[in-house]
């Protein structure tokens, strides 16, 4: 049998409802909508820091990161090289690198930014407040160097111009600018100016943005030497100094010593001999405990004239340089030109090997024979025999 259900309002049936939760002592909850506000970013420069050594100005060799891309902290940004050595900038902060300041091969300015890199503006306040000692040597630069990490921040100038002085601001401004370019040289120009006796702030730079150069320094030493005033070592207003007059250059000839003449016609020789050179980083731990062990030996062994009582590390070194030749031959070989004008390699069976010594008479190289043939204890020997000849 058929059952009729009767309609039922949805606007009826939602007051019932509601009027049967108020009976029933419940309270309506109203859900409420939150907005979360998207976090501020904040676009800050990264700033290459000073390295050490009065360098000014990296070149940079190559990048790790590209714009757009995300960097965290730690991660290598670029690596640049200077006169002394290759450094890879780390990054101080997480976020994304929006420009590059510098391609490779460019030459990048301590305290200048590097990249620009997008961080939390959280972040950034606290890079702000860190930014409250100046840097020493940049006047009106203010910049930290944050805690070992490799880069330098440095605040942005404030929009009201800084009083100037009322007095001597003329006056003081070449000097400011003295400063600057003489900060601009390479350790390699520094270390030549301490030779010839010159002090770098009286040279006025012709480089890029007035860098002192090789040049600049030998054309003021020579300036000073012939008595002409260089122009950035006078001050305005300041009385010429008089150089001191200087007769013509005389040379005097003088005879080469016997050992002087040795050392010339050795030194000349070696010029047809090719040089390389070869490094590498070897754990002696071993030898050094070897050593030890053969010393307490030799300590309570009867002495005996020519005989050392204690060994040093070279006889080891040269013992082992003599294996090594043994086994690669060519090292020792020499190039021949036959008749034919065609040239071939000449291997020898035994070998000697040269140690420097610092004598009284100048820097000798003592040669000890037939080396291949010797053990340890018999190129000490020689070794002592040498070094008391030497100093004789």
């Amino acid at each position: 049998m058929p059952v009729r259900i009767p309609s039922i309002s949805a606007a009826p049936l939602s007051r019932a409802l509601l009027n049967a939760g108020r009976q029933s002592g419940l309270r309506r909850h109203t859900t409420r909508l939150f907005s979360a506000t998207a976090r501020a970013e904040v676009v800050k420069p990264f700033l290459l820091a000073d390295i050490g050594e009065g360098i000014r100005e990296c070149e940079i060799i190559q990048w790790f990161v590209e714009p757009g891309a995300r960097v965290e902290e730690f991660d290598k940004i670029c690596e640049v090289q200077s006169d002394k050595a290759s450094v890879e900038i780390p990054s101080r902060f997480s976020g994304v690198i929006k420009k590059l300041h510098y391609d490779t091969g460019e030459m990048a300015k301590v305290g200048k930014a590097l990249i620009d890199i997008d961080v939390p503006e959280e972040i950034a306040e606290e890079v702000e407040k860190l930014s409250a000692a100046p840097l020493g040597g940049q006047a009106g630069a203010e910049s930290v160097r944050s805690e070992g990490l490799g880069i330098t921040i440095q605040p942005e100038t404030s929009s009201a111009p800084a009083a100037a002085p009322e007095v001597k601001e003329d006056s003081e401004k070449p000097a400011v600018a003295k400063r600057k370019h003489a900060t601009l040289a390479t350790p390699a120009v520094r270390h030549l100016t301490k030779e010839l006796k010159v002090d770098i702030s009286d040279i006025n730079g012709s480089g890029r943005d007035g860098r002192v150069t090789k040049d600049d320094v030998y054309q003021f030493a020579k300036a000073r030497e012939a008595g002409q005033a260089a122009p950035a070592a006078q001050a305005p207003g300041a009385p010429a100094r008089s150089a001191p007059e200087h007769g013509p250059q005389q040379e005097t000839p003088t005879q080469l010593t016997n050992m002087q003449a040795q050392m010339f016609k050795a030194m000349t020789a070696s010029l047809k001999i090719p040089h390389f050179l070869y490094a590498d980083e070897i754990d002696v731990s071993a030898l050094f405990h070897l050593r030890q062990r053969l010393n307490k030996s030799l300590a309570k062994s009867p002495a005996s004239d020519g005989q050392i009582t204690k060994l040093s590390v070279l006889p080891f070194l040269v013992k082992a340089m003599s294996l090594a030749i043994g086994r690669y031959p060519i090292l020792n070989a020499r190039v021949d030109i036959g008749a034919d004008s065609k040239p071939s390699l000449v291997m020898r069976s035994q070998h000697n090997i040269g140690i420097a010594m610092d004598t009284p008479q100048g820097l000798l190289v003592p040669v000890i024979k037939n080396a291949n043939a010797l053990s340890v204890l018999a190129i000490a020997n020689e070794l002592a025999r040498l070094q008391a000849l030497a100093k004789a």
